[in-house]
């Protein structure tokens, strides 16, 4: 067996053992973001991408559960399945970056735009992982979308237009991204 079609393997089973719940679970989180952004101050919204980020892994787990599926638990001896896993490391250690940045700038909107452009990071590792592009055009289209909306969208509907493009990214993912195979 050559070093490709060993690869090739990974990738497939890396794929099989994923399911739609993680991007199902991040549009439920960004809508609730964009219908709290009309509703609450945007300290609270900010707030909100800044600790509920963190519940989304768990809200997709609920996903699997409710609809009789099980994510595996570790790696299963799966070098890309430990790679994308250790890549959560990457998102977690670029917080403090937006931290720093919207508390110097005193700008909510930035934790806003900071928690869409770092939760979308993810989908660059999980692109190749799935050997999918669709990750890569994910986290590009995204972050273009989400600096977007940040500059030109007037302050009081930033928020809202971030969660928007974010939900629009995802809503590209589900449509166009190749599906994990369907478990008898």
């Amino acid at each position: 067996m050559n070093a490709a079609s060993r690869l090739d393997e990974l990738r497939a089973d890396f794929l099989a053992n994923t399911t739609l719940s993680m991007p199902i679970a991040g549009m439920i989180f960004w809508g609730v973001v964009a219908l709290a952004s009309l509703r609450l101050p945007l300290q609270n919204v900010a707030l909100l991408v800044l600790f509920g980020s963190g519940m989304v892994f768990p809200l997709g787990v609920l996903i699997d559960r409710l609809r009789g599926r099980t994510m595996r638990a570790g790696t299963g001896g799966n070098p890309v399945m430990g790679m994308f896993f250790q890549s959560l490391g990457m998102v977690i250690l670029l917080w403090p970056l937006v931290l720093v940045a919207a508390y110097t700038a005193r700008d909510p909107n930035l934790y806003v735009l900071g928690g869409a452009i770092l939760m979308g990071m993810i989908w660059i590792p999980y692109g190749w992982a799935a050997d999918d592009r669709t990750g890569m055009e994910h986290a590009i289209g995204r972050g273009i979308l989400c600096y977007a909306a940040f500059l030109f969208v007037p302050a009081p509907y930033k928020a809202l237009a971030i969660s928007l493009a974010v939900m629009m990214a995802y809503l590209y993912s589900l449509v166009r991204g190749r599906r994990p195979p369907t478990k008898a």
